[in-house]
């Protein structure tokens, strides 16, 4: 053996009581589990718990595992595998015009690093970029937004037949390439111009490749039912899997309502459906801020935008739909200044305003909220990232019962104080969830970190520990592990997870990072070289 994990409590991933045993790694497999495994450097476990490396269904860490490779925010969480493309936006399939605009528009949820070398432009360009050396593993969805931009452009109309038939073959192309799914995010310029029935002429391309549709839908706020419900019919009419983005109900029109949601899944699963969910286990929610802004004013790119917002006339259009009906960016909600803190900026004069609701900020400046919004987007070139603090506890805590839930971070590294979550979502799920509060079982718990996750990536030999699956793992106390990043110190590593493996290689080791990167790409079992 390589390793020897001695007298630990196995808690496998498939939501079986945990075992106390050996359990040994060789050639970066799972090569023995039982009473007397011998050979190799052993870690005495001592009965902490060793677990399936975690996966993190939905991640933000698309340019960041480049830049930082070592990705201390994951592993040190037991993170060994993110799932990346996510919300309709990234960096492929993409031209030199369209990486040119998505480089403003993402800059708030990934910064855009002076001197970055971007040497590709297709989804397979990108993995084989992740394969020159990561700490952790990852798979990449095609992201809808992005694809639009590539075929359609930024136009608020539906895609012409000859549009649709190369956004179709892009779409096939990257899928073949290894891509695991689509994903879609239809609050966002320009995945919002689309409709249902484009949807759901991509969503059949997916199903064919066997991959799944993860949309981040049209409203988390007014609408939400009505927006999970568009979702369930697309995958039933293209016959693709759904996996529902950082699912929840937020926003006050909300609050104790996901008993409905959750009644919406079952009676779908129910009649066949395949559908997974996953969220994080927080109230706030993160993105960046000029997300709020109504569809037509994201018409035409950041540059149109940008001239829209420098116009009186247009700013006062745009400020009677945030704050007077609800823009579609805001989820049909009229946006609550005192709601939204700016918790990243670009520019280091817009400093002072981190922390700040965009309601303290104007107060402090004796302006109306909407205008600071408005100057603050403009000086920023539209890379600011905020919070917003929007969810209720027992939506959260309903939703994560739920027997197709899953774990996601929605993690955004970047930004002055991003949103704990990127450092704390798996250890907070077994600390608070599990141990503080029992609304989930230590086995159930890690059962939707692992297993159930791995088998929505058809990931045929990860996810579990279990002898010939690749060693990835997770050792830690489960008296002890604990989420210790905050709002206000937000780049914290995670307490009482002491050993972290990916690939059979220690990423973590007794509690100390070894800079290794055995990551590796994972995709789609149906691409081809």
């Amino acid at each position: 053996m390589d390793i020897v994990f001695r007298g630990a409590l196995v808690v496998d991933g498939t939501g079986a009581p945990g075992r106390r045993a050996d359990v040994g790694v060789r050639d970066g497999r799972i090569a023995a589990i039982g009473d007397r495994v011998t050979g190799g450097r052993t870690v005495e476990a001592d009965g902490r718990v060793l677990a399936p490396g975690f996966i993190d269904m939905h991640s933000h860490s698309d340019l960041q595992v480049l830049a930082n490779p070592e990705h201390l925010a994951k592993v040190t969480q037991g993170v060994t595998t993110e799932v990346l493309g996510q919300d309709g936006l990234s960096y492929a399939p993409v031209d030199d015009d369209v990486l040119a605009v998505l480089r403003d528009q993402l800059a708030g949820w990934n910064d855009d690093p002076a001197g970055f070398d971007w040497d590709w432009r297709s989804v397979g360009g990108y993995l084989d970029r992740l394969d020159r050396g990561i700490a952790v593993n990852a798979a990449y969805l095609v992201p809808h937004g992005t694809l639009r931009m590539l075929c359609v452009g930024h136009e608020d109309r539906p895609p012409t037949d000859r549009e649709l038939d190369r956004m179709r073959e892009v779409l096939a192309t990257s899928l073949r390439e290894g891509a695991m799914g689509l994903s879609s995010g239809l609050t966002y310029t320009p995945g919002m111009y689309a409709d249902t029935a484009e949807l759901t002429a991509l969503c059949r391309v997916v199903a064919e490749h066997g991959g799944f549709h993860s949309p981040h839908h049209r409203s988390y706020g007014a609408g939400a039912l009505e927006a999970y419900a568009e979702m369930i019919a697309v995958s039933r009419d293209s016959g693709c899997p759904l996996h529902l983005a950082h699912a929840t109900m937020n926003f006050e029109v909300n609050r104790g309502r996901a008993g409905e949601l959750l009644a919406l899944l079952d009676g779908a699963i129910a009649d066949g459906a395949d559908i997974t969910l996953d969220s994080y286990p927080y109230l706030p929610g993160a993105t960046y801020l000029s997300a709020l802004l109504p569809s037509w004013a994201g018409e035409g790119g950041p540059d149109a935008t940008l001239a829209r917002l420098s116009d009186p006339a247009t700013r006062e259009r745009i400020r009677a739909e945030v704050e007077e009906v609800g823009s579609d960016g805001c989820h049909g909600v009229p946006v609550d200044w005192e709601a939204i803190e700016v918790n990243g900026v670009r520019r280091p004069g817009n400093g002072h305003l981190v922390g700040l609701s965009v309601a303290e900020a104007a107060r402090r400046a004796g302006r109306p909220p909407a205008e600071l919004y408005f100057d603050v987007l403009v000086s920023e070139r539209l890379g600011t990232s905020c919070l917003m603090h929007v969810g209720h506890e027992d939506n959260v805590r309903a939703i994560m019962r739920h027997p197709a839930h899953t774990g996601g971070s929605d993690g955004l590294l970047v930004g002055d104080r991003p949103h704990p979550r990127a450092w704390g979502t798996f250890p907070r799920y077994l600390a608070r969830y599990v141990r503080e509060l029992g609304v989930l079982g230590l086995e159930e718990c890690v059962h939707h970190l692992t297993g159930r996750a791995a088998r929505r990536l058809r990931l045929a030999d990860r996810g579990l520990v279990r002898e010939g699956f690749a060693a990835d793992l997770v050792l830690f106390d489960p008296d002890a592990v604990a989420d210790t990043a905050t709002f206000d110190e937000p780049r914290q590593a995670a307490a009482g997870i002491t050993d972290v493996v990916v690939n059979g290689v220690p990423v973590v080791d007794d509690g100390r990072r070894t800079g290794a990167l055995p990551g590796t790409s994972l995709r789609n079992p149906r691409s081809r070289p």
